[in-house]
């Protein structure tokens, strides 16, 4: 008998997995970085819309693991006006494409474009970014 599971049952992680996985992903940031950001909505795509891609000038759909759609912290005035709640969007099917590629775990990689987006909010640099990250790393 072979040591391989047993594939032929195995389906790719759905919608609910990988908001399950952003959830998870979520609570193992550190506290004060969740409360700064508590009026982030997280949503889980399977594909960035055509007018997000060409609005950034993307070609393919596989290009695009996430994304943040607001203004950030840094740029926020008092005295703007609230058009829609800031949003980070994760896109199921290109991250697939991506962990399918590479050696990191899907909780990994979920987590990385979590912080990554959730960044772009706070205004951060990539090395905030990666300590943030690091914090959260799965156990």
């Amino acid at each position: 008998m072979s040591a391989d599971p047993e594939w032929g049952p195995l389906k790719a992680p759905d919608l609910a997995v990988f908001e399950t996985l952003a959830a998870e992903a979520w609570e193992r940031l550190p506290e004060e970085f969740r409360a700064l950001a508590q009026d982030v909505v997280i949503r889980v795509e399977d594909f960035p819309t055509d007018e997000v891609l060409d609005t950034m000038g993307i070609e393919s759909p596989f290009d695009l693991l996430g994304l943040y759609n607001g203004v950030s912290l840094d740029k926020k005035s008092v005295s703007d006006v609230v058009r829609t709640p800031d949003m980070v969007f994760l896109y199921r099917r290109p991250m697939l494409d991506y962990w399918a590629g590479s050696e990191e775990t899907l909780g990994h990689l979920v987590t990385h474009v979590l912080v990554h987006e959730i960044g772009h909010h706070f205004g951060l640099s990539d090395a905030d970014m990666e300590a943030i990250e690091a914090a959260a790393t799965e156990t």
